[in-house]
């Protein structure tokens, strides 16, 4: 067990490259967990894109649901459950936006597909058809042809700045290794507890 470690993000570099080695198709897959303004709780998996000791970074579209439940309570969580390593991280703290600019070199660096993807996509709102959706990636397709795909306004990341990290291992029998970091803000020490199974 690794709970000696003075900051959970050396623990979970460790941990997330021994996942990127395993048959797990995407490690950075993670349940992210928001709660509305009316309070009520909605998960969905999203795609952690870069982390180290400021956060995690995710990017969505700014008119999702999430990204909604985000500007209305910034407090949430986010789940990685490694199942080949039987290993699950759990993560917690207040999501902030990435800068302009770290928006605008991730933007560049997607796929084209994904950009103009991300033009066509009223992420969250009803579609009437799949051709709707296809007619408005082909508008798109032909508005930016032959040049680059600038990054929509609406379009951006966030960035969890973690107040609590918990490391779950299984072991037989139930008597599973669960150790939990804390912190009351990113000004604060980690501090460190074990927890029972």
């Amino acid at each position: 067990m690794a709970a000696d470690k003075q900051d959970p993000i050396d623990l979970f570099a460790e941990w997330f490259a021994e996942a990127k080695a395993s048959p797990l198709r995407d490690p950075t897959a993670m349940a992210l967990a928001t709660v509305s303004k009316d309070m009520m709780p909605s998960v969905r998996m999203v795609l952690m894109k870069q982390f180290d000791h400021e956060g995690l970074v995710f990017y969505t579209n700014l008119t999702s649901t999430k990204a909604q439940h985000l500007k209305d309570n910034p407090q949430a969580s986010v789940c990685f459950h490694w199942e080949p390593l039987r290993r699950q991280v759990r993560v917690s703290g207040k999501f902030e936006a990435v800068t302009l600019d770290e928006a605008d070199a991730y933007f560049a660096s997607r796929p084209r597909e994904s950009q103009l993807g991300a033009w066509a996509s009223l992420q969250s709102q009803p579609m009437k058809s799949r051709e709707e959706f296809e007619q408005r990636l082909a508008d798109v397709t032909r508005k930016y042809e032959g040049q680059e795909v600038p990054r929509p306004a609406h379009w951006s990341g966030f960035r969890m700045v973690p107040t609590r990290v918990e490391f779950w291992m299984d072991r037989p029998f139930r008597l599973h290794d669960r150790w939990v970091y804390q912190r009351a803000d990113a000004q604060q020490p980690w501090q460190t507890q074990l927890l029972y199974p």
